[in-house]
């Protein structure tokens, strides 16, 4: 039992299955964890609207309070609200500890807690977790006379609304537009109508706005194509602009075309990279290795510098800060903001896309098609025992002819042929830090020459 529970401390944060695996007395057990291992006197606790992330919510409530912490409990929150408020609390009364009852895009037998602390830097592989982990297994806890505070802040959602659409700085005057938005019967459904209540010109169609932890009408992962049915649907047959969908807790968000067509993570990345390099030329920004090299040239075409990053939330904050990046982005559809603490927020990528389409008037596809440069296959799951084989033997077969080779996170090979560029090709292969799956990308510039390594690749690992 003691394996299983250990085994829910992940490298981004803690997720399983709830309640068979996270329930009441692993959440008390958990906050009193907390409280004796890091000390906070200030905590700030938010949840989602899964069934299970109310009593979660209440036990670990009850675990810091017990430990004497003083905790600030806003309720039904996103995750990028939840990260924010944090953040924008350092100015005024900071918070030691942040901890957000989620399991972000899972389905809803999950449940989980993401922790940052007052700076708004995750606890995650190689910043706490571990330790947390070993403390939350020796049972340690801190004893004390006096009980801590509970107190709920009401004004919380309008402080968030209120510094993203300083950030955005949308012009005075912006011209009526129509966006499918699908909440997924998640967060975004809780936050989206007072953002949008400040957008007059803006006619939104919502789908499955009603937060709804069971997610009754499909998951809420806009990774997963087919997720997109109903809103590439709606956006077809009512002329809309664009058309968004968040996850289960709104720190993802994907965006299809006027034409129903999805856009990848990576070229959003390049797009939204693009538009905040114009006023920080220089900057770096960070794209997790399943990037495509489109995002790579854009970086630089709009005067920034790239450097690869691995993926996860609180991995790629921390480069941020180490690295002075001002923006990041991922395949998965996080979008991480320097001016946000370097946290992610879909709310304000959707506020700078309806902002350049405002100031060009083109199309989001007529906007998009400049970075469709590659042929790629999008990231594919292989369901693999021994990942350590498969990567050795890759690696092996491949880097003797490498242009570049990255094993940050798994391994990323590129091949570019000096005597004809339309051989050239790259893909990367990682071992998932959420689920037990092998993830593999390729891309190539010539459709059959993709083609051709996909099936290629595709033998070699189920070979193994």
């Amino acid at each position: 039992m003691e394996t299983t529970i250990a085994s829910v401390f992940k490298a981004y944060d803690i997720r399983g299955l709830a309640p068979e695996q996270l329930n009441s007395a692993f959440a008390l057990k958990l906050g009193k964890a907390l409280a004796a291992h890091f000390g906070p006197k200030r905590v700030l606790v938010g949840r989602d609207m899964r069934t299970t992330s109310f009593p979660l919510e209440s036990a670990l409530i009850e675990g810091l309070t017990s430990s004497g912490v003083e905790v600030v409990r806003i309720g039904l929150c996103s995750t990028p609200m939840f990260y924010v408020l944090t953040g924008m609390a350092q100015s005024t009364k900071p918070f030691d500890m942040g901890i957000m009852v989620t399991a972000s895009h899972n389905p809803s037998k999950y449940n989980g807690f993401k922790i940052i602390r007052g700076d708004c830097l995750p606890v995650g592989q190689g910043s706490g977790m571990e330790e947390l982990r070993d403390a939350f297994l020796t049972g340690k806890e801190t004893k004390t006379d006096h009980a801590g505070t509970v107190a709920d802040d009401p004004d919380a959602l309008e402080r968030y609304i209120g510094q993203i659409l300083a950030l955005a700085e949308l012009p005075e005057s912006m011209p009526q537009m129509k966006v499918a938005i699908d909440a997924g019967n998640g967060m975004a459904g809780a936050i989206l109508p007072r953002l949008l209540s400040r957008l007059p010109w803006l006619e939104v169609l919502p789908l499955f706005f009603e937060p709804d932890g069971t997610f009754p009408n499909h998951e809420a992962n806009p990774l997963k194509v087919e997720t997109l049915n109903e809103l590439i649907l709606k956006v077809k047959n009512e002329n809309c602009v664009l058309g968004v969908a968040f996850d289960g807790d709104a720190d993802r968000i994907g965006f299809v075309d006027e034409e129903g067509v999805p856009i990848p993570g990576d070229l959003m990345t390049a797009f939204l990279a693009k538009e905040i390099l114009k006023d920080n030329k220089g900057a770096k920004v960070l794209i997790d290795v399943r990037a495509s090299w489109a995002a790579q040239e854009a970086i630089e075409e709009a005067g920034g510098v790239f450097e690869f990053c691995r993926v996860g939330h609180a991995l790629i904050k921390k480069q941020m800060r180490e690295s002075g990046a001002i923006f990041a982005g991922e395949l998965s559809m996080h979008m991480y903001f320097h001016d946000l603490w370097n946290v992610e927020s879909g709310d304000l990528a959707l506020l700078l896309l309806l902002r350049r389409l405002a100031s060009t008037g083109r199309s989001v596809s007529e906007l998009m098609a400049p970075l469709k440069r590659y042929a790629n296959s999008g990231e594919m799951n292989f369901e693999i025992s021994d990942k350590a084989a498969v990567l050795s033997k890759l690696k092996e077969k491949y880097s003797p002819e490498a242009s570049f080779i990255s094993e940050i996170d798994g391994l990323r090979i590129e091949h570019r042929d000096q005597n004809d560029k339309r051989n050239d090709w790259w893909f990367s292969v990682r071992a998932s830090n959420t689920e037990p799956l092998l993830r593999l990308v390729v891309e190539a510039r010539d459709v059959a020459v993709l083609n051709d390594r996909v099936a290629e690749l595709r033998g070699l690992i189920q070979a193994v």
